[in-house]
């Protein structure tokens, strides 16, 4: 377990996980994940969320050992009272059932929603345990209170976030959490941005809604469900998650998206970047067939800008530009200008295919020429490619 110091009262009894390949078995982790559970302990003790069915011998050992101390210190036996469930997603909720059968007077706080989707999940009887909360409701531990504040669509329709309001604690569900085990050091805005845009990225109304309710609270510390306890310069992540969830680009630059059968479009793609770089643009290149489709993602909400460049295929777009494309349209893209470079050899389709998603997104707008390829690049194309760098670099 990764040490993880918050407060005497408040124990991590989370789990690091380096053996998952794709999480939600979709997005590469290559320095795996973490699930983060948390045990306040008080006059009562509770159990702020289980962790994935992958890590259900660790963490059991986790708050074994520390229910251990608690009861060496207190000189009595001292079972947890309560579960706290904040998001009933399988990577956080797994062991519920578990823990439920292990203390047998253990309550289930959460709300209606929750206990509406218990059943889809487990096969116990959770009739005789349930504390349901709703809107503004709070649980005393003792010298400590717990306050729930509903969290809908972020990014399950039954999440909640709960605030202590002693230690000035949120508890935040998935929100400000990040790809990444514990016990790697990486840059914090990368990974969130790339978690935040990939898994929760769709919601951003509901996001700012929940904004505006941390706005109201005292917060000293964030735990979320996923990635570092935060507590120093809150005011950085509280920004980031203003500006991803209102669409805005974070920083000007250019990202050039491209699908490329035999490597002609993928030649015109890296002369454009190359024509961008001489104009002083940031420009960050993805080869849709082989790179990471989730830092594609991560990077056309991050700029300002984006080309989309793809080859016809069978009339149609070549398939990782169209499944990129999906991406952009499921997490709400929007906000952005837009180039597109098309290749066809006899009858060239990708440009009018990718209009018509870009004219679908809200608030985008397309700039001027689209190129077109026929195979290769001559010197039409060349003239055409100028035109659209001049264009983005304005």
């Amino acid at each position: 377990m990764s040490q993880v110091n918050i407060s005497d009262a408040v124990r991590y009894i989370g789990c690091d996980d380096h053996e998952i390949d794709l999480f939600e078995s979709q997005y590469q982790v290559p320095n795996g994940v973490s699930y983060n559970s948390y045990l306040m302990v008080d006059e009562k003790i509770a159990i702020m969320d289980t962790v994935d069915a992958r890590a259900t011998t660790e963490w059991l050992a986790n708050l074994e050992r520390e229910m251990e101390l608690v009861s060496r210190q207190r000189g009595r036996e001292c079972p947890p009272d309560y579960l706290v469930v904040s998001h009933l997603e399988p990577d956080h909720a797994a062991n519920i059932q578990k823990i439920c059968e292990k203390y047998p007077k253990l309550k289930v706080v959460s709300n209606a929603k929750t206990f509406a989707m218990l059943p889809q999940f487990f096969t116990m009887d959770f009739s005789g345990r349930k504390v349901e909360v709703k809107e503004g409701d709070s649980l005393s531990l003792g010298s400590h209170t717990l306050h729930f504040y509903m969290a809908p669509m972020v990014h399950w329709p039954e999440v909640m976030v709960t605030y202590e309001s002693t230690e000035k604690i949120l508890f935040s569900a998935d929100g400000f959490g990040k790809f990444g085990a514990l016990d790697t050091q990486e840059d914090w805005d990368h990974e969130a941005r790339r978690y935040y845009i990939n898994i929760v990225g769709k919601y951003g109304a509901p996001v700012q809604a929940l904004l505006k309710k941390a706005s109201g609270l005292d917060i000293q510390i964030i735990c979320p469900l996923h990635g570092p306890v935060l507590k120093e310069n809150l005011a950085h992540y509280l920004e980031k998650y203003e500006l991803w969830s209102s669409y805005r680009p974070e920083n000007e630059g250019v990202t050039i998206a491209y699908a490329s059968i035999h490597g002609n479009t993928a030649a015109a793609a890296k002369e454009l970047a190359a024509l961008l770089e001489e104009k002083g643009q940031k420009v960050s290149l993805h080869d849709l067939a082989r790179d990471d489709m989730a830092k594609a993602v991560e990077d056309a909400f991050r700029y300002d800008r984006l080309v989309l460049a793809a080859a016809t295929y069978d009339g149609g777009l070549f398939p990782c530009m169209e499944d990129f494309l999906y991406h952009l349209k499921l997490k709400n893209y929007q906000k952005r200008t837009v180039g597109i470079l098309e290749n066809g050899s006899w009858a060239p389709m990708a440009g009018k295919l990718m209009k018509e998603y870009v004219e679908g997104f809200k608030d985008c707008v397309l700039a001027e020429p689209t190129v077109t390829v026929k195979s290769t690049l001559n010197a039409a194309g060349r003239d055409q490619l100028c035109q659209l760098a001049q264009a983005l670099a304005k």
